[in-house]
């Protein structure tokens, strides 16, 4: 049922794409964008939480990433890129702001889509889910929680001014295979999430809680990270 579920979000993300100018569906794009990413991970998380093994879940992630860089080319669904396209001067400022708004709304509407999905129980691992509450992805100091967001924030947009060069059919592998490296070494820790709109999505209620601690860890540090590229090329 789960695999289903997004297989279904996939598909109505991509009839919606399907409709898009590519000028005035910029924002609509980004919507759908970070919807889908939301979403998805929100129920793989799920998953992991109930009874996938580190096994089964690294290759679930690997075969994700594959299928979010086919689907939604032309999308980030990341405001930490947003920001950084926006300070190397290829988006204006208001545009920018605009595209981080829809990436938040996206976040949040994609949280409340799923916890309706699960509150039906059509799977047995969405009955009685704990959901509305902060389930603490930080398992380490908060100092150490925002070196590594940042750590691989840096790590992972430092390897993707190496991939222009690579074949496209073999880039969405290489970087599949990169966030999945990512996740296993620090997901115990942080969750390896470097990107403030799915954390958001994910764990909304500890932003209520401890919120200037994962606005620190996943807002701030994946967006130091993201700027780490733009300081490489000067």
């Amino acid at each position: 049922p789960s695999l289903l579920l997004m297989a279904a979000v996939v598909a109505a993300v991509a009839l919606c794409r399907l409709g898009l100018g590519r000028r005035r569906g910029a924002l609509l794009r980004e919507f759908l964008t970070t919807f889908q990413i939301c979403a998805c991970t929100n129920e793989v998380c799920l998953l992991a939480a109930a009874e996938l093994s580190p096994s089964a879940a690294l290759p679930l992630t690997y075969g994700l990433t594959v299928l979010h860089s086919v689907t939604l080319a032309g999308g980030t669904g990341n405001p930490s890129v947003t920001l950084q396209q926006a300070w190397a001067g290829a988006l204006r400022p208001r545009a920018a702001a605009l595209l981080i708004g829809a990436q938040f709304a996206a976040a949040g509407l994609a949280r409340g889509f799923m916890q309706l999905v699960w509150s039906l129980g059509a799977a047995e691992v969405h009955v009685g889910a704990r959901w509305q509450r902060c389930d603490h992805p930080l398992q380490t100091t908060e100092a150490q929680a925002f070196f590594i967001e940042l750590l691989f924030s840096a790590v992972f947009q430092l390897a993707m001014l190496q991939v222009d060069s690579i074949h496209p059919n073999l880039r969405v592998h290489f970087i599949a295979l990169l966030i999945t490296m990512l996740v296993y070494s620090g997901g115990n820790l942080t969750g390896a999430i470097f990107n403030p709109s799915l954390a958001f999505s994910l764990h909304p209620y500890c932003f209520y809680e401890n919120f200037w601690s994962y606005l620190l860890v996943y807002w701030l540090a994946p967006t130091l990270g993201k700027f780490l590229k733009v300081l490489s090329t000067l």
